[in-house]
């Protein structure tokens, strides 16, 4: 059977030490939030994770979700589970105070969503896609639109969805074809078919809130011609009580790979009743607030998925035994050696965790920007927060759940045959991993994203706020003699990524292939970067404590130790990308189509 500890002691280090928590609490709204009662919480988060929600992870896997007549029923114990999540507020963790939430600061709030995506990552999808509807309404409804629907969402009473494939349109959106006709009460009419709904429908809630995104009449066509709707499964009275079912009906579950415990839905509206989300033809925009937010959060569901299958293949590494060390017995009084003591499962078990200490390290970066970019009153403050939250967001969701999927397989290698055999629970990470780098836009679009838009917004101001700090601590920290051995391979890797920066955007101007065939290698080249520095980072604070006889000193040595492995044997992987990077478009787009 699988285990999962939530891995408290590192996400003290990234909250506490790495990132100073006691500035957080400086911030309007934060000063209750101290470093006690931010630990508290991720204490209790914790209990949640490991007795409430990781014991339904298998059982879920297995039995899914069941459809029937338009019902959706979640598999058995995450109807029990969601009111003791409900019930214990944490719904209403990362939601403002104005609306009946927490207001929990974003770094905290996203290492509880790391733990509920190791302990039950389809389970975590339903308040997910919730938080994310109430990100969107926030943004951009009415005072009333607000007032109405953000309470529940908040409490979990509802719950909510987005509402963008269709059957003939995924990444393309200027193909969508659902139409809002307008109704002479001011509402709307809308009427059309929509795929992959995650949580589209299902028993954990008594309303789901749809936002759906639908053509007017009128509307220009191709993306500009796209405005958001707010369609509820159930209509809502003035007085707030429920009223008649909304035309909306579920017609299908998907049967998936994963995530089994997901319903994953089509969904099909009928003249339902809905209510404009912000301006006309301008509905992609305020989405892209909801799918932003869910960008992040998926990334996360890499790291999580990631973290349980690191803790189980190192379980697995201590017990299972065969062979004899290749330097002499290590365990005389048993039949073999643990497998621990080969260099090729070290090797992988330390690719697994220099992978998830350095991207949960970045995580906690971008949620202190985000957090900074929501609650400070300090303009240049908010808008460099903007630069680097933006600039980052596609490289958390790509890289994060690229290594996901990596690292589940792994954990299956370290396993062996024992791993592809669904008794032990491994094989399910790697099927749960694999949607992470498809659905809010896979991972070759979140590259475009980077490549095509981040790098020359603003004339590149976006990637001066990367650039800029990792430079500063290079040349602050010339004489640390405990960096020494980290400095040179962060600096060489830094100018990867500016020599294929300048390399992509020369190029580019004569030729946009170039921009699609370098974005992959560039978003991973810039990914390790940024690990490498947050890495450099870790061992500036943990190298003086590293000393100490204790087990505090055994966590700081083992820091030290991880970030050398990931220079040593991972970030070399830099030069190789600059290479594909510069070796052009050429050998893609000159093959003949018909050899295909």
């Amino acid at each position: 059977m699988p285990i999962y500890k939530a891995p408290l002691e590192d996400m003290r280090f990234v909250l506490h030490e790495l990132y100073d928590s006691t500035a957080l609490a400086e911030l309007p709204g934060n000063a209750e939030f101290t470093p006690e009662l931010i630990d508290s919480v991720l204490e209790e988060a914790a209990k949640l994770a490991e007795t409430v929600l990781f014991p339904l992870n298998q059982s879920g896997d297995l039995e899914g979700c069941t459809y029937e007549n338009g019902v959706v029923r979640t598999p058995s114990g995450f109807k029990e589970a969601y009111k003791t999540f409900r019930d214990g507020g944490w719904t209403a963790m990362g939601a403002s105070p104005d609306y009946g939430g927490q207001g929990m600061p974003i770094p905290a709030a996203l290492m509880v969503e790391e733990m509920l995506c190791s302990a039950n990552v389809a389970f975590g999808l339903y308040p997910g896609l919730s938080h994310g509807a109430y990100v969107a309404l926030s943004h951009a409804g009415t005072e009333e639109q607000k007032q109405t629907y953000l309470p529940n969402l908040v409490s979990g009473k509802w719950s909510g969805t987005m509402c963008l494939t269709e059957p003939q349109c995924g990444t393309d959106l200027g193909m969508l074809r659902t139409r809002a006709v307008p109704n002479d009460d001011g509402s709307y009419s809308i009427t059309g078919n929509k795929i992959f709904i995650s949580a589209g429908e299902h028993d954990l809630t008594e309303n789901i809130i749809h936002l759906v995104l639908a053509r007017l009449p009128d509307a220009p066509a191709g993306v500009k011609g796209i405005s958001l709707f707010l369609v509820p499964k159930v209509l809502v009275k003035d007085d707030g009580s429920l009223g008649p079912r909304n035309g909306v009906s579920c017609t299908a579950i998907e049967h998936k790979m994963g995530i089994k415990g997901s319903a994953t839905c089509a969904i099909s509206f009928d003249d339902a009743k809905g209510w404009l989300v912000g301006e006309p033809n301008k509905g992609l925009a305020a989405m892209f607030k909801m799918m932003n937010t869910e960008r992040l959060s998926v990334g996360i569901q890499g790291l999580g998925i990631a973290e349980t299958a690191y803790q189980n293949a190192v379980a697995y590494a201590r017990d299972r035994i065969q062979g004899r060390a290749l330097t002499g017995t290590k365990a005389p009084d048993k039949q073999a050696d643990p497998i621990l003591v080969h260099p090729d499962v070290r090797r992988m078990l330390l690719t697994m965790r220099a992978y998830i200490e350095g991207c949960r390290a970045l995580a906690g970066w971008v949620a202190r920007e985000l957090e900074i970019l929501h609650k400070s009153t300090d303009d240049d403050a908010k808008q460099a927060a903007d630069d680097f939250s933006a600039l980052m967001t596609p490289i958390v969701k790509a890289m994060f759940t690229d290594l996901g999927f990596e690292i589940a397989s792994t954990a299956v290698q370290v396993y062996g045959g024992h791993g592809y055999i669904r008794d032990h629970g491994i094989e399910q990470y790697v099927r749960d991993a694999r949607i992470s780098m498809l659905y809010e836009g896979t991972n070759g679009i979140q590259a475009l994203d980077l490549v095509g838009r981040k790098l020359p917004q603003d004339g590149g101001r976006l990637l001066t706020r990367f650039l800029d700090p990792v430079m500063e601590f290079i040349e602050a920290n010339a004489d640390n003699a405990a960096l020494e051995p980290f400095l040179p391979p962060l600096q060489q890797a830094l100018e990867h990524v500016q020599v294929a920066t300048g390399f992509i955007m020369e190029n580019a101007m004569s030729n946009h292939d170039e921009i699609g065939a370098a974005s992959v290698d560039y978003l991973r080249l810039f990914g390790l970067t940024a690990l490498a520095f947050v890495w450099a980072r870790m061992v500036a604070i943990a190298a003086p404590k590293a000393d100490e006889q204790n087990g505090a000193g055994q966590f700081y040595r083992a820091k030290v130790q991880t970030a050398k492995f990931f220079m040593e044997r991972l970030l070399p992987q830099t030069g190789a990308l600059l290479a594909a990077i510069q070796s052009g478009s050429a050998t893609m787009m000159e093959f003949e189509d018909a050899a295909f």
